[in-house]
């Protein structure tokens, strides 16, 4: 006889059952997978919400981070290198003989352990732009062991072999390192991939980038233009290359005489000048030419379009050239038509923001727009491409502007910012985004906030700091008349030499 129920129980739907533990599974796999992912990245310094810089104090160097606190005490003799401000990879070097050049290097980590202890040598990878602005590779290091240099990141992995006589930065040029085996050069990008192999005389970059090519040395003396696939672009055959080129157009040179030449090695021009100084944008519309140590326009096939008689020439944008007479800068058209008088000490283009910045004698600046109108004037504080304002001093007020020239809200253009400088009654003061008073009005100057949080506040002819929510870290204690920039991360101050970027405690 059967037992009888009350009610009718619910049945388990199996698959709904497993599908709900496994969707449990996999969220907390998920979880644990982006808790290590985070924790590994965290250890290797991939991921922190800190930058590290160079820290100078009683005459030795060391690290701080961005919030101030020391990671490296300040003990040795030579700066150290940050190769990346992300990364906790700090190069030192010591033991330095003065009279042979020798010395010893370590790496270490924001522990203060010594790392890829494996190598002789450890050193990153410096560059330097036009302006001389020293910089390094950000992800990789050289390396040498046995006599050989390879390359290795910033986690220590292995990128070349040390294999190589020599490794160098091509000057002026991301992602392009020269190496020499056996006698031959060759170039190897940052994760050790070979973009030229090693059998030229030597190599140097043609353009800005290295998309742009190379200049080669061949055996025999003479010199050609290879692309990054190695394929040549410019047949080795000339007695020099110059870093000249535009519209498939080269500037060579055939014994002392520069020509221009297209790829296929046809002659363009090869006269009328003593010296080519640029390829204008337009095939048209030629070259900018030397003469007598005057600038002028030539066309291709010899036509002289503006004569040589202006100290100094450089293009601006398509049909527009930036010209220096009389040791002052204007703009003129290709058929020398004034458009901006020349009466400026200086004049630059910005293609993004499609506007010129004069200065004048006064230092202060003229915005132009691409009408050749003043649209705006006062002191240049920042012009940010990216973000596209501009940051102007008039008169005693810091002024914001879009690149249509439409005033903007500081709250609208440093939107990452905490803090923002005011001014009231003759004293500046600190407020938020909504305006609220966060430092009262008691300053006699204060800074932008910068990128760490920071901002300079100034009394009594003396410079101190507060933190991103206004707390005083150093009270203005600081002598910086002498200073370029006013700049702190908490009680440490910038430098007095502004490009070797480092901060020191007065």
């Amino acid at each position: 006889m059967s037992r009888g129920r009350r009610y009718e129980e619910p049945k388990l739907n199996l698959k709904k059952v497993f599908a709900v533990i496994l969707a449990i599974i996999v969220f907390i796999m998920f979880i644990c997978i982006i808790k290590g992912i985070l924790t590994k990245d965290k250890e290797q310094g991939k991921i922190t919400s800190k930058d590290y810089v160079i820290a100078f104090k009683d005459n030795k160097w060391g690290v701080i981070d961005s919030d101030g606190n020391t990671v490296i005490d300040p003990s040795y003799e030579e700066m150290i290198t940050i190769p990346n401000s992300k990364k906790d990879v700090f190069l030192c070097i010591y033991n330095v003989n003065y009279e042979t050049g020798e010395y010893k290097t370590k790496a270490l980590n924001s522990k203060n352990e010594e790392i890829f202890t494996q190598y002789e040598q450890i050193e990153a990878i410096s560059n330097k732009d036009n302006n001389y602005n020293i910089w390094y590779e950000e992800n990789v290091l050289k390396v040498k062991k046995d006599g050989k240099y390879g390359i290795i990141n910033l986690e220590g992995k292995e990128l070349t072999p040390c294999q190589y006589d020599e490794l160098t930065a091509i000057e002026g040029i991301k992602n392009a390192l020269k190496v020499k085996k056996d006698q031959k050069m060759g170039v190897v990008d940052k994760e050790g991939k070979t973009i030229l192999p090693t059998q030229y005389q030597e190599i140097t970059n043609l353009g800005k980038d290295n998309k742009e090519g190379f200049i080669v040395k061949v055996e025999g003396g003479k010199y050609g233009i290879v692309d990054y696939s190695n394929q040549t672009v410019l047949e080795a055959k000339y007695d020099a290359i110059e870093k000249i080129y535009g519209n498939d157009s080269y500037v060579v040179k055939q014994g002392e005489k520069q020509v221009l030449v297209k790829k296929d090695g046809t002659e363009q021009l090869n006269s009328g000048y003593d010296e080519i100084k640029a390829i204008l944008k337009n095939a048209d519309h030629g070259i900018i030419y030397m003469k007598d140590g005057k600038y002028g326009v030539m066309k291709t096939t010899g036509e002289v379009t503006i004569p040589a008689e202006y100290e100094e020439l450089k293009e601006a944008k398509t049909g527009l050239l930036i010209a220096k007479q009389n040791g002052k800068y204007g703009i003129i058209d290709l058929q020398k038509e004034t458009k901006v008088e020349n009466k400026y000490i200086s004049l630059s283009y910005y293609e993004k923001a499609d506007i010129y910045i004069a200065e004048k004698e006064n230092y202060e600046n003229d915005i132009i727009d691409s009408t050749f109108a003043v649209r705006q004037s006062g002191i240049l504080i920042d012009l940010e491409e990216e973000k596209a304002y501009l940051a102007l001093k008039q008169g005693e007020e810091y002024k914001y502007y879009n690149f249509k020239f439409e005033e903007k809200k500081v709250t609208q253009v440093q939107t990452s910012n905490t803090l923002f400088k005011s001014k009231k009654d003759g004293k500046y003061g600190l407020v938020d985004k909504d305006g609220k008073v966060i430092v009262d009005y008691q300053y006699d100057d204060v800074t932008e906030q910068n990128r760490y949080g920071y901002v300079g506040i100034k009394k009594d002819g003396k410079w101190g700091s507060v933190d991103k929510k206004g707390n005083i870290v150093q009270e203005p204690a600081y002598n910086l008349d002498d200073y370029l920039k006013i700049d702190f991360i908490g009680r440490w101050h910038l430098g007095k030499d502004i490009n070797m970027n480092y901060y020191n405690q007065i």
